[in-house]
Formats: C-alpha cells, structure tokens, sequence
C-alpha cells in the first residue's frame, strides 16, 4: 500500500529504534532524562533561544504557549486556515479561555498589514490582541511556505505593539530545507516555537517547544497541568536526536516526490490544482471536474494500492514521506491515471 495521507504515518527506521532501545533514560519529571536533555539543548541551539522542553505533541506544544503568551479574554490573531484555528479541537479558547481572530491569508500568509488592521484597540470594549501566530509550513494552503521576510516583519509589529508572537514550526524543517534557510533565522523572529519530529523526519512520537528560560520554566508547571508530564521519555527522546541527525536533509526528496506527483496530476484531464502552492511535501487538488464522488474515488484509490485524505468538499491531500520512495509516487501516479480514465 502507497500510504499519501499524511507525513504522520512514518514509521521508525530499525535504525532508529535500535536508538531507542538502548537510551539512557531518567525521571524526566524531575529532569533527570540525559537523552531529552540532550534534545532539549540541541533544539535550544538550532533555534537561537534560552530552552526548549520536550512535549508528547504538537497539539499540547501550541496550546502550552499560547497560555504562557496570554489571559484569559485575550484575543490571538491568526491566519484562517492554521491549525491552530482548525484542528486543534478548540483547545485554545477551552484551554486558555482566549478568543481567535482569523485573518484571511494568501495560501497561508498573512501581512503585517493585515494584521495591524485587526490589533485591537486599548479600550474596555474589546477583548485584548496578545499573540499572533504563525504557521510554517501552512498545511492547510498545501505546504506553503511563510516567507521570512514577512515573519520578520510581522515579528517587528508585534514588538512595538507589545504583542508576542508564537510560531507554530510542525513542518519548520520542511521550510529550511526547501529555502536553505537556517533554523536560527526563524527563532530569532518569534518569542516561542514549537516543533515536531512525527512527521517528515519520522519519529513515533513528540515535539519540542523553545522559547526564553522564563517562558519554558512556566510552559514546564503547565506541561504537567495538561497531563504532559511523561518519566523515562528518553525512549522517544531518542528517536528525535536519531530523526534529527539522520532525516533532515533527506526532506528535499520528499520536496521532489511531491513535485513529480503534482505536475502529473496537472495534466490529468479535469483536475484543478496550484503548483505554485506546492513548494514542500503537500499536494493538494481538485476533483470536482471529474464528475467522481470522492468517497467512491478515495475507495477505488485503496482497491488499487493508494491512500490519500479528503481536505474539504472536492479536494485531496497527498502528503509524500521518508517512507514513500520515488518508485512509489511513479506508481501512484499510474493508479491515479487508471482512476480518471
């Protein structure tokens, strides 16, 4: 089977759980895990900032800093589509009691502009913009990249509005390697981050947030509010530093397997996509033209050999991987063409 739902179905190498298996694990409630130490400082130092601390998931990764950067009636702007907004389950309204102001972006960017024009005024009638947040890769918009130009500046506003401005980096690794930009650029423009290590780079299992020794000390007491306080996590602490070392720079294929699948799919009679939303591992396009049902579509894609997700009325997500070779998408592509006709 051809699994291109998701870069989250990865599973790990026997090197990495080799790695795994012999880490030298401790309490890492009371911070005595040497292996997410480790991982904790080399993130930490990828990134330009003060501390990091190892979290079970994206998800609680973003949650834990939007509660550090807000209070309650606080307003966080962000873009539409993000995933924040999306498909986080509500969390930060349930969990910070803080109200989301979307901004319609441009595959997934919004300016500084725009978002000066929605910061809330000083007034006891509205509720009070404390964060924006970003998302790079935008998952949404099909992978796209947020400019650093345009993080810089956005960052620049938020400073001199007393905002702060949290940078959800699930995909960062996607965005350096297909700008050969330096993970230190993007933690220099932003006060928190999260990354992960479950998708492109292949891990079972985790994130890491990174940000100043104040925010991390306090992101540390509210980890174990949300039930994130984990013991011998040097386990998949391990699988991290492994993915890290081993998996990073080998995204550029992933880059180049999601092109070949959607230059293909470009020239298949009656389906719609934007190849110039597909800048990293994301594919997303139309179906509407075909006349197929997509559920009937997504059915006769898995009798063949292929899995993809639906993303929204007609249109499918195909999202390319360290575990989908070029061999792979090439043959993807030949059920996909076997489907249309």
């Amino acid at each position: 089977m051809i699994d291109l739902r998701s870069d989250t179905v990865t599973k790990p190498s026997p090197a990495m759980r080799q790695a795994m298996a012999v880490a030298d694990v401790g309490d890492d409630v009371f911070g005595e895990d040497p292996m997410v130490n480790k991982l904790q400082e080399q993130i930490a130092a990828l990134f330009g900032k003060e501390s990091a601390l190892f979290v079970p998931s994206g998800t609680m990764g973003n949650e834990i800093c939007i509660n550090c950067h807000t209070r309650p009636g606080d307003e966080v702007i962000c873009e539409t589509g993000c995933h924040i907004f999306n498909y986080e389950s509500g969390a930060a309204p349930f969990l910070s009691g803080v109200q989301m102001r979307p901004v319609v972006g441009e595959r997934g960017v919004m300016t500084a502009e725009q978002v000066e024009q929605v910061i809330s005024p000083p007034q006891d009638h509205f509720p009070q913009s404390a964060l924006i947040t970003v998302e790079n890769t935008h998952n949404g918009a099909g992978g796209t990249i947020f400019p650093l130009d345009e993080l810089k500046r956005l960052f620049e506003l938020a400073q001199n509005r007393r905002l702060k401005l949290h940078l959800d980096g699930a995909r960062i690794w996607n965005a350096s390697v297909a700008t050969d930009t330096p993970l230190k650029d993007y933690g220099h423009h932003c006060d928190s981050i999260s990354v992960c290590f479950s998708k492109g780079l292949g891990a079972p299992v985790g994130s890491v947030i990174a940000g100043s020794r104040q925010l991390i000390a306090e992101a540390h007491r509210l980890r174990k509010i949300y039930g994130g306080g984990m013991r011998q996590v040097g386990i998949l602490a391990a699988g991290a530093l492994h993915a890290l070392e081993h998996n990073l720079n080998r995204l550029k294929d992933d880059h180049n397997h999601a092109r070949i699948l959607a230059q293909a799919l470009s020239n298949m009679p009656g389906i719609e996509i934007d190849l110039d939303t597909v800048q990293t591992n994301i594919v997303i396009f139309d179906i509407a033209k075909t006349g197929l049902n997509v559920l009937q579509f997504l059915e006769q894609l898995k009798e063949r050999g292929v899995l993809v997700v639906p993303f929204g009325g007609t249109r499918i997500r195909a999202v390319t991987h360290l575990d989908v070779t070029k061999d792979d998408v090439e043959t993807a592509v030949e059920i996909f063409k076997d489907v249309f006709d």
